[in-house]
């Protein structure tokens, strides 16, 4: 999550709970067996569907999505347009270091089956199959959030019905109507933001994450079979610049230039260190003579 959400999220959360003890005060919201009811009955609703290992691990995938950042397409573009220019300037074995220095494990797989000198089709019967499954599981861990937002509200529906049987209980008794309605009522408040402002942004920022990095493998993939095939690098920079938005594709041919600048600039100082060794050369055999 990036800092303007984290900022939005924290000033509308303090909102939120403004209005509550501007409505008679934020005790008046809490009520510990409504919200026993609904945990209760939202954790055996979920653990009968899923298995606990699945449950941690989608739990871990959107801890990530909101704690770790993701690469933008800008970024990648940069990147592969980097690999495709020092490939044509150093040979296909150079990106070999680039894949192990890179934390994107996609790229990295990539670039090895691009050293490892797979076929264009293999290359990309291998990373389509890799994306296929990287889908299904997040797909999995985003069920499980939306599974976890249906729930909520029913089992706020089951809190007050439960209040309700109790207030039909002591009708008589105006001290158990008094400690029965609280549930009755506070149980379905808190299966709606449970449901609303926990569960399905959750689902909504897996399902959004995953996107964004389906999007973010397709221009790798690409990338590395343009780069298989030797594709010039200006014509992988027009391909490639179409998954960016119109504003952001100005600036990408100026990018690849001063890449190849850079590399050009390179191998000329490589040149002349050598031919600097070279002339040194004879002068320290003279003076050894």
């Amino acid at each position: 999550m990036n800092k303007k959400n984290l900022a939005g999220v924290v000033i509308s959360a303090i909102v939120f709970m403004a209005s509550f003890w501007f409505s008679g005060g934020i005790a008046l919201y809490w009520n510990a067996a409504a919200m026993v009811i609904v945990i209760s009955g939202l954790a055996v609703a979920v653990m009968l569907s899923y298995p606990v290992e699945q449950l941690r691990e989608a739990f871990k995938v959107v801890h990530v999505a909101y704690s770790g950042r993701l690469t933008t397409h800008e970024e990648i573009v940069d990147t592969l347009l980097d690999l495709s220019v020092r490939s044509r300037m150093d040979g296909m074995l150079s990106l070999e270091k680039a894949g192990e220095k890179t934390t994107i494990s996609f790229l990295r797989n990539a670039l090895m089956l691009l050293v490892d000198n797979f076929e264009e089709e293999e290359i990309k019967d291998c990373l389509k199959t890799e994306m296929s499954f990287f889908h299904m599981r997040r797909s999995e861990s985003e069920r499980i959030f939306q599974s976890m937002a249906r729930y909520a509200p029913a089992f706020g529906v089951a809190g007050s019905v439960i209040g309700l049987i109790g207030l039909l209980m002591g009708i008589d008794n105006p001290a158990v109507i008094l400690q029965h309605i609280p549930v009755a009522f506070i149980s379905t408040l808190y299966g709606v933001i449970f449901s609303n402002m926990i569960f399905a942004p959750m689902a909504e920022t897996v399902r959004s994450r995953t996107r964004n990095e389906l999007i973010n493998q397709k221009m790798i993939m690409d990338g590395v079979v343009a780069i298989k095939k030797e594709q010039n690098p200006y014509k992988l920079e027009r391909k490639l610049v179409a998954f960016l938005c119109p504003e952001d594709r100005e600036a990408k041919t100026e990018a690849l230039r001063n890449i190849t600048r850079k590399y050009i600039k390179m191998r000329k100082d490589e040149k002349q260190s050598k031919e600097k060794v070279l002339r040194e050369v004879p002068l320290v055999k003279a003076k050894a003579s």
